[in-house]
């Protein structure tokens, strides 16, 4: 099963949160925050505004910082994904 998402959606998969901080502290799994850092999976087709098309910035592959509280969770199988709005993708990390 895939996921295509639909006008300017983008569909994320997480990077695993941390486990241990850098002093050596192992978090419990309650403790540990979610990342906002993810690499993206597949890009919808883009927004149509006004009767003109906007394009996407991001493309699959990119790494991205995206919006805390942004986005859908799903799960397809084991794989955990996160679908947001282009817009809540505040950054690509180069």
């Amino acid at each position: 099963m895939k996921l295509l998402p639909l006008g300017d959606r983008v569909v994320l998969k997480q990077s695993v949160a941390e486990e241990t901080t850098k002093s050596g502290i192992v978090l419990p799994s309650q403790a540990k925050e979610k990342p906002q850092y993810a690499e993206v999976v597949e890009v919808g087709p883009g927004a149509i505004v006004d009767g003109e098309k906007i394009p996407m910035e991001v493309k699959v592959g990119d790494k991205v910082i995206y919006s805390r509280y942004a986005g859908t969770e799903v799960k397809l199988g084991e794989d955990e994904y996160i679908i947001v709005k282009q817009a809540d993708i505040l950054a690509v990390v180069e």
